[in-house]
């Protein structure tokens, strides 16, 4: 059998093609070929063939068209059997494909090639790859099916890797086999303006300099047309240096395609009483002896829980850091949680990315796409990869680079055989720690002093403790906590101790770790003691004390220090604390047999979460329409703080809303997705706000909660409009009106027009924007919000800028700083005052906007919005170079350029560069006209 979805739907058998059936049944099989071999859920298969609407005999209907295929595949196949193509399995069905039998994954086995080969055979690979791809994904289903984010992110990995190929040839050589690829792929897709960029290098390079700049000029035309705008910085500078450049030096570098990448320092600190292990560490050490660093070098950790194999890692990590001057990469993928939920490879994938510098609305949907580009990242860089506490091989191999130079170390329980078979990965087993290094861990904790007091009771805490690092380290932490108990008495209490932690046990007292934290257990007052349960229901990575008050319900700082002192806690930042896996486990078990109540304290965590995010959306957000909790809201001081607390809350408000939503806590979910949504949107975290709004719209449908139904309706389709979703995006805005109007709810009204004349000015319809938005003004005039008519005003005046009505929009704008006046919002004062610099530069009154712009700076520096700092220093610098003051103009892009690379966004650093270099090339226009006309050979 052969399948084909890069293109037409297909598939054979043998050399004779087959007919796939009615247009659902291949648009199901469209969908089982783009998962590309992984599970299909029925639920997916049912949206994908009938929306929104599905008949009641939909799964039915599936049912048979998977018979029918499974017939068409296997000829004589008996009914209701399986066979070995279509098979069930993770709630769905998955096609069995591979890179023999399926074109997605021989254009993806080629691409992945391509990355770890040498420039000229890459390209090859590249040209050879997308030539697998014969006209449109899927082409031949109904457009609104080929329209889903399944296939449309199947074209962005196309564009990626056509850019990829391009950027290789434009470097290396090899752009004349390549160009029939490049020029199908953008002609696919003629408005993606990084590949038209590319386009029009690759024909230069290739002696069409002529055909190049026609390529450019009907680029222009179409944009204009098409979208109302003029090329963006990347294709302009592939146009000046075909102007500018002779044809053989434009390959000599290549267009910047993606992001600046900074150098990350994630390391976890190095234990300062590390101890023991020379063998280990010198063989570590010895890996990267001589020309080791000309390769990928892989090496796995293995050994039990609790053995030090993160340690070791880190430690080794440290010693070696200075040998790879592109940063360090750290990840927990919580392979062997205790929860059983293990990181998802794209989420450490979109950590790497962000902490690589990609902002979070750039980052790729399609995994694979992530991939590459987090190759490609890394390539001709040295970088040091620590994957801590891996599941098994599948799970790491996303995350391993592809060029030569990086050191990947890897922990986990499993031995990942197939990591070592495929990827010659070197193996690394730790073992128990022998008696000396027992020995010189409890020595560099306590001293050696008061070892030498008692060398037979340090005999038997070794033997008891078995060699395990981590129950020795809990062992020393007691006799530090108590110097006056003589160690005699605590080998005592370990041999008295009853075997506990049975995952852990083997009937060897000696590697019985539950021994040891059941005794340190049993030391805790009562107050600790019932956080340490409790503290196994918080969903994690980290607990602030704040949150463990309210988990406990009573002050706990008390009770932090005590289970901190006894290492039972790590303090790893001031006020955030986490535990080692095996001391969740056993909490976990703990809290399981005790008489705590769960329910209780699960929804007085709950309700922490909610009442402090929307605390800080108050701030944050001040004219948010905000739903009534029947619970006290916290005070934030400031919009600055605010921010503070989301940033460093984010990852554990993810795991709150996963919580919520699977522990039927549907008031909590919502209350929460309400609250997230403007950090998230603001922060481009638009992923994760699509995800919260999902889990919070289906908690209030569930509820019939139909206020909560109407914002979040709103919400979700602003998140999807961000991330390219309109089929989502427009019925969902549509369906947040009518609630508020069903409902007479003013105040959500007015922000739902707001978001309706966001989505209309974000497709160009700018009249119905602006109508949108003045029915928007009216409602928040009507209910007494000012915040929100200063925000209307802020968009009003931009529309009215996009329409050349600079006059009316500086009304508007002056209108807005009116209302915002007295009202504390620093955040919104600085966006109308930068408004109102870019009216007025655009007006040629540049000395005022110079003023406007330095009091907006000022503003977002206070609240620590660099983004937006960033964007008013651009437009600092172009007013400045207008009132032909040119060093200020350099000064203000400059400052601009340092931050971007700090906050990094390729795009707006490459205009920047523009703008410094037209402060020494003024006159590129007449030499675009000189080189158009020698191309040409006319007048």
């Amino acid at each position: 059998m052969r399948f084909a979805v890069l293109g037409p739907v297909r598939l054979w058998r043998g050399d004779v093609e087959l007919n796939s059936g009615p247009p659902q049944q291949r648009a199901l099989l469209a969908l089982l070929l783009a998962y590309a071999g992984r599970p299909v859920s029925l639920d997916e298969m049912v949206d994908v063939l009938w929306g929104q609407d599905p008949p009641s005999s939909s799964i039915n209907v599936v049912h048979r068209y998977v018979g029918n295929l499974r017939r068409l595949l296997e000829p004589g196949l008996p009914p209701r059997a399986e066979g070995g193509w279509l098979l069930r399995g993770a709630g769905g069905y998955r096609l069995k494909a591979d890179a023999g039998t399926l074109d997605l994954l021989r254009f993806r086995h080629l691409a992945g090639q391509a990355r770890s080969a040498a420039p000229a055979e890459a390209v090859e690979l590249y040209a050879e790859a997308l030539a697998v791809w014969q006209g449109e994904v899927a082409a031949g289903i109904p457009a609104e099916v080929r329209s889903l984010p399944v296939f449309a992110a199947l074209e962005q990995e196309r564009i990626m890797v056509a850019l990829e190929a391009a950027d290789v040839a434009l470097e290396h050589g090899g752009m004349v086999g390549l160009l029939p690829a490049l020029r199908a792929a953008a002609t696919r897709h003629p408005l993606d303006e990084r590949l038209q960029a590319r386009l029009v290098l690759a024909l230069a390079t290739t002696g069409r300099q002529a055909e190049a700049l026609d390529t450019w000029q009907a680029v222009r035309d179409e944009l204009a047309e098409e979208l109302g705008v003029e090329p963006g910085q990347e294709l302009r500078a592939a146009q000046q240096r075909v102007l500018t450049e002779p044809a053989d030096g434009l390959a000599t570098d290549t267009v910047d395609t993606a992001h600046t990448v900074v150098r990350p320092a994630q390391l976890p600190a190095d234990l300062a009483v590390f101890a023991g292990r020379r063998a280990d560490l010198a063989k570590a050490l010895a890996l990267l002896d001589g020309d080791a660093l000309r390769t990928v070098v892989i090496s796995a950790i293995g050994g039990m829980a609790g053995v030090g194999k993160t340690t070791l890692a880190v430690h080794w990590a440290h010693q070696v850091a200075h040998r790879f001057p592109d940063g360090q990469l750290y990840v927990n993928l919580r392979g062997f949680d205790r929860q059983g939920s293990a990181m998802d490879p794209a989420e450490a994938l979109r950590s790497f990315l962000e902490a690589l510098g990609v902002p979070p609305h750039r980052i790729p949907v399609a995994v694979d796409v992530q991939v590459g580009l987090y190759r490609s990242l890394l390539a001709k860089r040295r970088v040091l990869i620590l994957l801590d506490n891996a599941r098994d091989a599948e799970q790491v191999r996303p995350l391993l680079p592809s060029s030569p130079g990086c050191l990947v170390l890897i922990t986990s329980r499993d031995r990942l055989p197939g990591l070592l078979a495929t990827e010659g990965a070197l193996p690394m087993t730790l073992d128990l720690f022998p008696a000396g290094d027992a020995r010189e861990s409890l020595a560099r904790r306590l001293g050696e002093e008061r070892l030498a007091r008692e060398p037979e009771a340090v005999d038997e805490i070794v033997e008891r403790c078995g060699g395990l690092p981590l129950a020795l380290a809990v062992v020393a932490a007691r006799a530090a906590a108590n110097p006056a108990f003589p160690l005699s008495a605590i080998a005592a209490e370990l041999r008295g101790t009853p075997a506990t932690l049975d995952a852990f046990a083997d009937g060897d007292p000696a590697v019985d770790v539950r021994a040891v934290f059941s005794w340190s257990y049993r030391s805790l007052s009562a107050e600790a003691a019932r956080l340490f349960r409790l503290l196994a229901l918080h969903p994690g990575p980290d607990i602030s004390a704040g949150a463990a008050a309210a988990l406990a319900g009573e002050p706990v700082r008390r009770a932090l220090n005590e289970l901190t002192r006894a290492s039972l806690l790590t303090e790893h930042a001031p006020g955030r604390y986490a535990a080692h896996d095996l001391l969740r486990a056993y909490a976990t078990e703990l809290v399981a047999d005790s008489e705590d109540d769960r329910d209780a304290a699960m929804g007085r965590l709950l309700d922490h979460y909610t009442q402090q995010a929307h605390g800080a959306c108050r701030k944050f957000a001040p004219f948010w329409v905000r739903p009534e909790l029947g619970r006290p809201v916290p005070e934030f001081d400031d919009d600055r703080q605010a921010l503070a607390w989301f940033t460093a809350e984010h990852p554990v408000l993810m795991s709150v809303v996963e919580l919520a939503a699977q522990g039927g806590f549907d008031t909590h979910s919502w209350q929460l997705a309400w609250a997230l949504e403007r950090f998230l949107d603001q922060q481009g975290h638009w992923r994760d706000c699509a995800t919260v709004q999902r889990h919070g719209l289906a908690a209030a449908q569930r509820l019939g909660h139909r206020a909560a139904q109407a914002h979040l309706h709103r919400a979700l389709a602003r998140a999807s409009a961000r991330l390219g979703d309109y089929h989502v995006a427009w019925p969902g805005i549509r369906r947040s009106l009518e609630l508020h109007e069903e409902l007479g709810d003013l105040a959500g009204l007015a922000t739902a027009h707001r978001s309706h004349a966001w989505l209309l000015d974000q497709v160009g319809r700018y009249e119905e924007s602006i109508q949108q938005a003045e029915r928007a003004l009216a409602l928040y005039a009507a209910t007494g919000n000012p915040a929100g008519e200063a925000s209307m005003l802020h968009a009003l005046a931009w529309t009215h800028i996009r329409l050349d009505q600079d006059c009316r929009a500086a009304t508007y704008l002056q209108d807005a700083l009116i209302k915002l006046n007295g009202l504390s919002n620093r955040y919104g004062d600085a966006g109308v005052l930068d408004g109102l610099g870019y009216a007025l530069h655009r007006m040629g009154d540049y000395d005022r906007a110079i003023v406007y712009y330095r009091h907006a700076l000022t503003l977002y520096r206070d609240v620590g919005d660099r983004y937006n700092e960033i964007g008013t220093l651009r437009h600092l610098g172009d007013s400045h170079r207008e009132a032909g003051d040119h060093d200020a103009a350099r000064d203000s892009w400059q400052h601009a350029l340092d931050l971007v690379d700090e906050v990094v966004d390729p795009s707006t650093a490459d205009e920047i560069r523009y703008k410094l270099l037209c402060l020494d090339m003024p006159d590129l226009v007449g030499a675009e006209r000189g080189v158009r006309r020698s191309c040409r050979g006319g007048p």
